[in-house]
């Protein structure tokens, strides 16, 4: 029997420029993982099911959002689980975008560059950087929500009404059209951002709790993000699929919703299991490391079954993301 990631693709339709190239050209290796889990992902979707989205690395910063976005809009996306910078660097891109430095011979860069970009509060994150002037502007605007709430709320609600209430406008450098947390927002599919400590918001906010000057209790945490999506995942009654972009906690804490509903939450069978998973890594499986675990170690973990179609596609995610929404978007 052929593995499940080798079974032929299933046959949907997808118009569309991106679509013919990848049906026309997309044969084997990486190609054709990325073509199987488009059709994939397509046939999900017209059957009725919902899609999450668990995104790691910089992937805001890497302006994802342009293609992710459009697929909130139509509803392709019914969800997302990222890290706190990923979060705040949406907001960081829409307002700041003129303000960033690009690097293209960043490789090339001595330990004094680096330096010297410190200097000048550039905070570089691979062949790019993000201002201090521009994280400065999203601080102020927070933490004087976070100074005044009265309500606990998840960390993308305090972010998130900042984009609707229109206070980054009048900031604004790209089209709101590429913000994935304006459009989430909008569409009020749930985020869940675990360990947003790791963040520069989420750094700013532990600070302020050590002056004393905002109530750490104001920040809903890791428990009750779980049970939050747990909530959603039992109230979504249709299959649900899982497109994990890198690894990491973003991955780990979402996708273990179904265990700890099915073990820890004593559901059982009652709770189905995702009912479609592709990771896009570069990482390999060793040592244990989360990001390069192949597909079949999360059965043994109960949180898939041996029947759930699989793709790992080992590439960058800033190329084949794009290519896999755009076919599903017929772009």
């Amino acid at each position: 029997m052929l593995p499940r990631e080798m079974k032929p693709s299933i046959e949907v339709h997808l118009p569309g420029a991106t679509a013919r190239l990848i049906r026309g050209n997309y044969h084997r290796y990486n190609a054709l993982q990325v073509k199987n889990a488009t059709y994939a992902y397509k046939h999900l979707l017209d059957t009725g099911g919902k899609m999450f989205l668990a995104m790691a690395g910089a992937s805001s910063t890497a302006r994802l959002g342009i293609s992710i976005a459009k697929m909130i809009y139509k509803g392709y996306i019914s969800g997302i689980s990222c890290t706190g910078a990923n979060l705040e660097e949406d907001v960081f891109n829409l307002i700041g975008l003129n303000d960033a430095k690009i690097i293209p011979n960043y490789k090339d860069l001595t330990p004094e560059d680096d330096e010297e970009l410190n200097k000048k509060k550039h905070n570089r994150v691979t062949d790019g950087t993000i201002s201090a002037e521009t994280m400065k502007k999203v601080e102020n605007l927070i933490i004087e929500k976070w100074e005044i709430s009265e309500e606990r709320k998840f960390p993308f609600e305090f972010l998130g009404e900042l984009l609707l209430d229109g206070r980054f406008e009048e900031y604004y450098q790209t089209d709101p059209n590429e913000s994935w947390l304006l459009a989430a927002m909008k569409m009020k599919i749930p985020i869940v951002t675990p360990g947003n400590g790791d963040s520069t918001l989420g750094q700013v906010f532990s600070a302020l709790i050590r002056e004393m000057e905002v109530d750490p209790n104001i920040m809903k945490n890791d428990y009750e993000a779980l049970n939050y999506l747990g909530d959603w995942y039992l109230r979504e009654k249709a299959d649900k699929g899982f497109f994990q972009i890198g690894g990491g906690i973003a991955g780990d804490f979402s996708i273990c919703v179904v265990p700890w509903l099915r073990q820890d939450c004593q559901m059982g069978n009652k709770v189905k299991h995702w009912a479609y998973l592709t990771e896009i890594t570069d990482a390999d499986p060793t040592y244990g490391g989360y990001s390069g675990a192949e597909a079949s170690e999360k059965i043994s973990w109960d949180k898939i079954n041996k029947d759930t179609p699989t793709f790992i596609i080992k590439s960058d995610a800033t190329i084949v993301v794009p290519l896999i929404f755009n076919a599903i978007l017929g772009e």
